[in-house]
């Protein structure tokens, strides 16, 4: 078999008329008929590009140079690393153009991809858009020809980390830290063996797990061990496996432990630094708010709730309905569920591990029929869920989505099914990126009053 041979790249930038801009917040044009994105540019705009991939049906571009006068909705990024860390693909937009994006993508994929009339758009859900991130992997790597340690995110289209000393968008405790951490990480024995560094931040403490690929010495344990005292950051350590995770400081069992509140501080959720949970926590309280609201629960409702991950929906819910129960396919999160829900006081949740991505066992005590199902899906959707919603029969579902691609496709067969798409909007998880979370209410028609 004859390998590929890797396409040379045009080293010499080119002038592109931007036509429009592509779900993803790129900018769409066309070379000699050819499809071309390119990054950091914006509809009406001329810019030159220079080329970073060259594929069969389309070619990659990132943005050298404005010719013609910015678009209206430009704006500075607010970051000085924007043009090369690949963290944040849209910081060049205004924010309030970011949000129209959105809107304007989920209400044109229902119509593409679901054969949906446009539902009524719900008020986006918003939040602060520099400071919000609560969750995040940043990347560790030893440069030997700077002899220094980089802590960040990729650069664009590319396996090298951004050399930055801050990031606004993660929470200050950590994003405002960046240098430290370099310098932390460099002082160690095992500078060139730490390949990440995990974030998760609580209401009352922040954590930091690093990954290392060697035993740590007794003097790199002290020293992060400094670190965390010098900060307040707890510092947690993985040296193989995500089972593998522990506590290197506070040593104290009285430490604070990770949670975070919801329900408008009626609910405290803990949670383990490796497990998910929503990356913006000011969206996060706003989307509860708002699926208690469509949901419109009564205290003798039954609710199913899907992917119900550690009970970030199932606790709230279950302060109102009749009995609520929760699903997820791991575990580990169906433990914490349980234990977050006795920590909460709330006896009327029940918790269940099931793979959610596979054929149903008809036997399982959970598949029965519901008053109401919330489903909160991974990027790949709840096709099967959907298609076997007929099991549930609930006369309202909301659907939390992660990408509206796959929330289209999931409202076409509960359309099939004599679900009405009544109400759908966007929530800004993740200011200035091109990721689309969203809400959409759904009925059954023949239930309607």
């Amino acid at each position: 078999m004859s390998r590929r041979r890797r396409r040379k790249l045009q080293d010499a930038p080119v002038e592109i008329h931007i036509e429009s801009l592509t779900h993803e917040g790129r900018g769409l044009a066309h070379v000699d008929g050819k499809t071309v994105f390119v990054d950091g540019a914006l509809p009406g705009e001329t810019v030159m590009a220079r080329y970073v991939n060259c594929r069969r049906n389309y070619d990659e571009l990132t943005t050298t140079e404005l010719v013609s006068a910015p678009a209206p909705e430009r704006v500075t990024p607010p970051c000085p690393h924007y043009e090369r860390c690949g963290g944040c693909s849209l910081q060049h937009l205004a924010p309030e153009a970011q949000i129209e994006h959105k809107q304007s993508v989920l209400a044109e994929l229902f119509g593409r991809i679901g054969h949906l009339e446009r539902p009524e758009m719900a008020a986006p859900i918003r939040s602060r858009d520099l400071g919000y991130r609560t969750k995040a992997r940043l990347g560790v790597r030893y440069v030997r020809a700077r002899d220094e340690v980089l802590v960040g995110f990729r650069e664009r289209h590319s396996n090298f980390l951004t050399a930055i000393d801050r990031c606004p968008v993660l929470i200050e405790a950590v994003g405002e830290r960046i240098e430290a951490l370099k310098a932390l990480f460099r002082s160690l024995e095992a500078y060139d063996s730490i390949p990440q560094v995990e974030v998760a931040a609580g209401d009352d403490a922040v954590a930091l797990v690093v990954r290392h690929l060697k035993p740590l010495s007794q003097t790199d344990t002290e020293a992060l061990e400094a670190f965390g005292e010098q900060t307040g950051l707890q510092i947690w350590l993985q040296p193989k496996g995500p089972d593998t995770v522990h506590r290197l400081w506070p040593v104290s069992d009285e430490a604070p432990r990770l949670h975070y509140s919801g329900d408008g501080g009626a609910v405290t959720y803990a949670f383990h630094p490796l497990d998910f949970t929503q990356v913006n926590r000011e969206v996060n309280a706003a989307m509860l708010a708002q699926a208690l609201d469509w949901l419109d629960l009564r205290d003798t409702d039954t609710v199913l709730d899907l992917f119900c991950g550690l009970g970030n929906f199932t606790l709230p819910l279950a302060r109102r309905a009749g009995h609520v129960t929760g699903v997820e396919g791991v575990q580990m999160m169906v433990d914490r569920g349980y234990e977050n829900a006795r920590a909460n006081g709330l006896e009327n949740v029940t918790f269940c591990a099931a793979d959610l991505h596979s054929a149903l066992d008809a036997r399982a005590g959970w598949i029965k029929g519901y008053d109401k199902v919330l489903l909160d899906p991974p990027r790949s959707g709840a096709e099967l869920m959907c298609r076997e919603m007929h099991r549930f029969n609930p006369g309202v579902i909301v659907y939390v989505s992660c990408n509206p691609a796959t929330l289209a496709r999931d409202a076409g067969i509960l359309a099939e099914q004599g679900y009405r798409l009544v109400r759908a909007g966007v929530m800004d998880m993740f200011p200035h990126t091109g990721h689309v979370e969203s809400m959409a209410l759904f009925r059954r028609a023949d239930r309607e009053e």
